[in-house]
């Protein structure tokens, strides 16, 4: 790379030691023309934190559009997400999702999602179609994208932990059993003999029962979204029964919402604060088979309810025979902030405790339902959980 090259890129990185602003020369004598000039302008117009800044999107709608598009031209989505997400936090731009011209022209992502749903209830009814086709359009790429990994690996870890290895011979799955086996084939005899005999798993409607139990306040928002999807992937799998149940102070059942993915985030709510106790005292009253029951906690632990009563609910479900999970988040955000004393007092109980990444979260279920020793699950997966960090 020249010099030149090197010092263009600093100085776009940098702004304009210059007072005349975007645009301007800095110490090294650099001047941007062309479409430097725009990109350092929509770079200023964000960034520029001084008095006398130039930039700035304090004008109009328009104004707003143009900037979005802007930034659209010049740099790519993983920046723009970025560069959207600084302006909501850095200028206060709600107002900029309240308006569809606006909302058409932003790059959508789970953490605008995350947004949209926390000003449903105060959107315009002319936003609020178009904030739907937004969603939309996030809930399908992360369909896209998430789906066939959770299918294929529950329904895998389902066939395997429901086989049945004493059949009657009524209950022989011959197939399986045959590919078993093979190597105790008798060729004098021409058969095989059936030392290992694998047999069809109980018939019930469902194999397992999964009650996702998710925290809505505003510091798990993008936990919510991605609980939302993979809720809904899980409804459509006939061999597990799923319900979805979020909360803040007030608890919402959404399992029968569970068919539209966008209509489970319109339900939800984010904000408010948090009453842990009551939501695991609800789900409690959800569960009819505690041995074959998996209650996945997505949550901070920020208990604003009685923590006494939260802790004593939670013994009481894990010595049900229920398993208990505890995610701290569900999001690709990277350590979460959460309560470190309430994550050791479940980690104690022998509640498993740390964040999840979306990726990681097929594989965690297929662990679950696998029986395995989640703990051991997570440092083979180089994640840390709560007893590690106390």
């Amino acid at each position: 790379m020249t010099d030149s090259e090197n010092h263009r890129r600093w100085r776009l990185i940098l702004g304009s030691a210059d007072s005349s602003g975007p645009g301007g020369t800095d110490h090294a004598g650099i001047t941007l023309v062309g479409e430097d000039l725009s990109m350092d302008q929509a770079l200023a117009a964000l960034y520029n934190t001084d008095e006398k800044r130039t930039g700035g999107l304090e004008g109009s709608s328009p104004r707003v559009a143009r900037w979005l598009g802007d930034i659209r031209k010049y740099f790519p989505s993983s920046v723009v997400r970025i560069m959207q997400q600084d302006a909501l936090e850095r200028l206060n731009l709600q107002r900029m999702l309240l308006e569809p011209e606006l909302l058409e022209a932003i790059e959508p992502d789970v953490h605008l999602v995350a947004n949209l749903l926390s000003l449903s209830r105060v959107m315009p009814s002319k936003t609020k179609d178009t904030a739907r086709l937004v969603v939309q359009r996030v809930v399908n790429e992360l369909l896209q994208k998430l789906q066939n990994p959770m299918q294929q690996a529950v329904m895998g870890s389902l066939n395997r932990a429901i086989r049945n290895r004493r059949p009657r011979h009524n209950e022989i799955d011959w197939h399986r059993t045959i590919r078993a086996n093979l190597r105790h084939y008798q060729p004098q005899y021409r058969t095989i003999i059936p030392e290992t005999r694998i047999g069809y798993g109980r018939k019930r409607s469902a194999l397992r029962d999964i009650v996702l139990c998710v925290d809505q306040s505003g510091s798990m928002a993008t936990s919510v979204v991605y609980a939302s999807i993979f809720a809904a992937v899980l409804a459509s799998l006939p061999a597990v029964s799923t319900k979805l149940v979020v909360f803040d102070t007030v608890i919402v059942d959404l399992t029968d919402l569970l068919q539209d993915p966008v209509d489970v985030l319109f339900g939800t709510q984010l904000g408010g604060g948090t009453d842990i106790n009551q939501a695991l005292s609800y789900c409690q009253g959800l569960i009819r088979q505690p041995q074959e029951t998996i209650l996945v906690l997505i949550s901070d632990l920020y208990e604003g309810g009685n923590a006494t009563e939260m802790l004593k609910r939670a013994a009481t479900l894990v010595n049900s025979g229920v398993q208990v999970i505890t995610l701290l988040a569900l999001n690709d955000d990277g350590a979460p902030c959460f309560d470190h004393h309430h994550a050791a007092q479940f980690a104690a109980l022998g509640i498993p405790v740390f964040a999840c990444t979306p990726d990681k979260f097929a594989d965690l279920m297929a662990a679950v339902i696998r029986q395995q020793d989640i703990t051991q699950w997570a440092a083979k997966e180089e994640i840390v959980t709560a007893r590690q960090e106390s």
